[in-house]
C-alpha cells in the first residue's frame, strides 16, 4: 500500500508539472467555454440553461482529453525510454504501476473539473444545486473510466510521435461526433447517427441530464461499459503478444 501511495504521488507531481496536460485541460476547455457561451452565441431558448450545459460539455472534454492524450503518450514514452523494463527489477508490480497512473490521473481530473466549475460560475454566474454539482463531478469522474482504458490502448503503440498523433486524432473525433464542441442537433445528420454510439456522447450526456434533474440514462451506462470492457481486453492482449516476442 505504502509503494502505491508514494507511486500516486509521483504520478500526479508528474502531470500537474506537464505543460500539456495544463494546456490542453485547463486553458483551452475555458477558453472554448468563453468563446461559446460570451463571444459567439447560439439561439438558445434558455441561455442560462446553456451555460451550464456547455460548461459540463468543456468539463467532459478536458478530462476525455487528459485521459487519452496524457496518459496513452506517457506510457508510450516510459517504455521506449526504458522505464517499464527497469520497474521490472524493482519491487514494483505491474498492476501496482498501471493502477497508480489510473488513479493518480483521475485524481489530477478532480482538480480539472474543480478548476471548470469555478469558471463557470465566475464567467456565466452558472448556478446548480449542490446535489447537481456533486453528481455531475462524479458521474464525470467515474465515467471517464473507459477513455483512460483508450489511453492504455495508446500506450501500446511503439512510437511516442505515433501516439501523440493517433490521440490527437481520437480526442478530436470524439469530442466533435459527441456534441461536446456544438449541439449534436447542429449537426449533420451522419455524424448524429454515428456519434450516438461512440463514447464521448454517452459521457456528455450523463452530465447533460444531471444539470436538468434526471438521472443518467441506462444506455449511456451500458454503452461506457461495453466500451471500457473492449478497450481493456485489447489492451491487455496486445501488451501480451509485446512482452511474448
Amino acid at each position: 500500500m505504502k509503494i502505491f501511495k508514494h507511486q500516486c504521488e509521483i504520478e500526479i507531481l508528474r502531470m500537474l508539472r506537464n505543460p500539456y496536460y495544463l494546456f490542453w485541460s485547463l486553458f483551452m476547455p475555458i477558453l472554448f467555454y468563453i468563446i461559446f457561451t460570451k463571444i459567439f452565441k447560439f439561439d438558445v431558448p434558455d441561455q442560462n440553461e446553456w451555460n451550464a450545459h456547455y460548461l459540463m460539455s468543456m468539463t467532459t472534454f478536458s478530462v476525455m482529453g487528459s485521459s487519452i492524450m496524457t496518459m496513452g503518450v506517457r506510457l508510450v514514452e516510459e517504455r521506449t525510454q526504458g522505464w517499464t523494463t527497469f520497474i521490472r527489477v524493482t519491487p514494483l508490480s505491474d498492476a501496482v504501476y498501471y493502477s497508480a497512473k489510473m488513479v493518480g490521473q483521475t485524481l489530477v481530473h478532480v482538480l480539472s473539473v474543480l478548476v471548470i466549475f469555478v469558471a463557470g460560475v465566475v464567467v456565466n454566474q452558472v448556478s446548480l444545486s449542490a446535489l447537481e454539482w456533486v453528481f455531475s463531478a462524479g458521474w464525470i469522474l467515474l465515467a471517464s473510466v473507459p477513455f483512460l482504458a483508450i489511453g492504455t490502448l495508446v500506450g501500446t503503440m511503439k512510437r511516442v510521435d505515433t501516439a501523440v498523433g493517433v490521440s490527437n486524432v481520437i480526442y478530436m473525433v470524439l469530442a466533435i461526433t459527441g456534441g461536446m464542441w456544438m449541439p449534436m442537433d447542429v449537426l449533420p445528420n451522419i455524424i448524429q447517427k454515428i456519434g450516438l454510439w461512440l463514447p464521448a456522447f454517452q459521457f456528455g450526456n450523463g452530465a447533460w441530464e444531471i444539470i436538468r434533474g434526471h438521472a443518467p440514462d441506462v444506455r449511456n451506462i451500458l454503452i461506457l461499459s461495453a466500451y471500457l470492457l473492449l478497450f481493456m481486453v485489447l489492451s491487455i492482449y496486445i501488451r501480451r503478444k509485446q512482452e511474448a516476442v
